[in-house]
């Protein structure tokens, strides 16, 4: 009965992260035959999923939208962000739905293990609080097309806790320039910004704050020293971690002026040159740039 348990809730799992299995796939994963996937998927069918079958070469499973609301099978990550969540929008007084959040969130947190309770009330109680708009974001270098640089969750957790319990660390930290170094510092606050997320800490090297993008992050070494943190409210926090990030990407101008003629330059460069103008005089090239 354990083992029948156990795989039927695998076979949940598999079907809540994925749009479509086949029958073979799930076979496969499972390491059971289709009559025994039959016979689990029947079982999950009774507990209320609506679960859609489909015939042929490409046939399988999929859990499809039912009349009411199963129960979910969530990873520790994403029990972690749905309490941060939910916790963040009972803070801010979410407008007519605050006896559902209230009560969303203590249903997770009374199931929650309290390891991952307490990662949870770390990040949540030194998480200097944003929006998607306001001053940092039009600067904030994830702001625009390109793609988010991933933050590995057990790192926001471990740092989440330093920050939380006044524990001095060490790291490893790759500045832009590709350069690492070993840094010790004091951690205060995590401020997500535009869509990264950064690590305000004392440096006890510099005796300065300093700014630390969380996916240049390595090698936290936690000393178990404690220290007294220096006086700082989230307002203070984020405007650190947004002063930072405007001097970062403060952009710099400039006209490169070549002595060769406009069309010869072009062609030598292409793309490139695409807004390169004749120099006042006629004799050379103006190459604006910008970086």
């Amino acid at each position: 009965m354990a083992a029948t348990t156990s795989r039927t809730l695998d076979l949940l799992s598999l079907l809540q992260s994925h749009r479509h299995w086949t029958a073979r796939e799930l076979v496969d994963r499972l390491g059971v035959s289709e009559r025994t996937l039959r016979r689990d998927v029947e079982r999950l069918r009774q507990l209320g999923y609506a679960i859609e079958s489909t015939r042929g070469v490409a046939g399988g499973y999929r859990l499809a939208a039912g009349t009411g609301l199963p129960p979910l099978l969530l990873t520790d990550d994403e029990g972690v962000a749905i309490a941060v969540g939910l916790r963040s929008q009972a803070a801010a007084g979410l407008r007519g739905a605050e006896h559902t959040t209230f009560s969303a969130l203590a249903k997770i947190e009374q199931v929650m293990p309290p390891a991952l309770r307490r990662r949870m009330e770390a990040l949540q109680s030194v998480a200097a609080p944003t929006g998607a708009s306001g001053p940092g974001s039009r600067l904030s270098p994830g702001s625009g097309p390109r793609p988010a640089p991933s933050v590995d969750s057990d790192l926001l957790g471990l740092l989440a806790l330093c920050c939380r319990d006044a524990e001095r660390i060490r790291m490893t930290y790759t500045d832009a320039a590709g350069a690492a170094s070993t840094r010790s510092v004091e951690p205060h606050r995590l401020v997500p910004l535009g869509r990264r997320w950064y690590l305000l800490a004392w440096d006890r090297d510099r005796d300065d704050w300093r700014t630390f993008r969380l996916d240049r992050i390595d090698d936290v070494f936690q000393t178990r020293v404690r220290f007294t943190p220096h006086p700082l409210t989230d307002d203070e926090a984020l405007e650190r971690v947004q002063r930072s990030v405007r001097w970062r990407d403060r952009a710099v101008r400039a006209d490169v002026v070549v002595a060769m003629p406009v069309e010869e330059f072009r062609e030598r460069l292409g793309w490139w040159a695409r807004d390169a103008v004749a120099a006042p005089d006629g004799g050379g090239t103006v190459w604006p740039v910008e970086g």
